[in-house]
């Protein structure tokens, strides 16, 4: 079984940070394993971790009034879920659900926001990789929403 660092280092979101970042966050990980359909996260929920995927997928979804919850994205290998933990009110903002087994390391959040404060170029650099994904995720939001009330009797995707 591979140690997390080693995830870590496998994973294309941070793979490429230097290794003594990589052994600080591995302390604050564990590896995990969710099967289709276990909720990782509901929107509105306190946020106090994050998952960083080495196989199977998440859909990204958001309770709509009279809808449900609706997927806008998906999440697969490499990829973050989860990026309320770094602000406060730490509350997520999307719910997610595995949609294909997982494996993933989950991150402690309170621990890895000790460590980006702590090192302030650590944090910068997380930051701004978690920026990318919030672009990302509000535009995939963004397209689906239009896709569903602008197009109502389109097949779902």
């Amino acid at each position: 079984m591979l140690s997390v660092f080693d995830l870590l280092a496998l994973n294309d979101f941070v793979a490429d940070l230097p290794a003594g970042w990589l052994q600080r966050l591995a302390v604050t990980g564990r590896p995990v394993f969710h099967g289709v359909g276990h909720r990782l996260c509901r929107e509105d929920a306190h946020a106090d971790r994050f998952w960083l995927i080495s196989s199977g997928a998440v859909a990204i979804d958001f309770s709509v009034p009279g809808r449900g919850d609706i997927t806008v994205d998906r999440a697969g290998p490499g990829a973050p879920v989860g990026w309320s933990w770094m602000r406060p009110p730490f509350r997520w903002q999307f719910g997610a659900v595995v949609a294909d087994d997982v494996h993933a390391v989950e991150f402690d959040a309170a621990r890895v926001r000790a460590l980006i404060t702590d090192d302030a170029d650590l944090g910068r650099e997380l930051t701004g990789r978690m920026l990318d994904v919030v672009s990302h995720r509000l535009q995939a939001a963004r397209h689906r929403l239009i896709e569903l009330y602008a197009y109502p009797e389109a097949p779902a995707c």
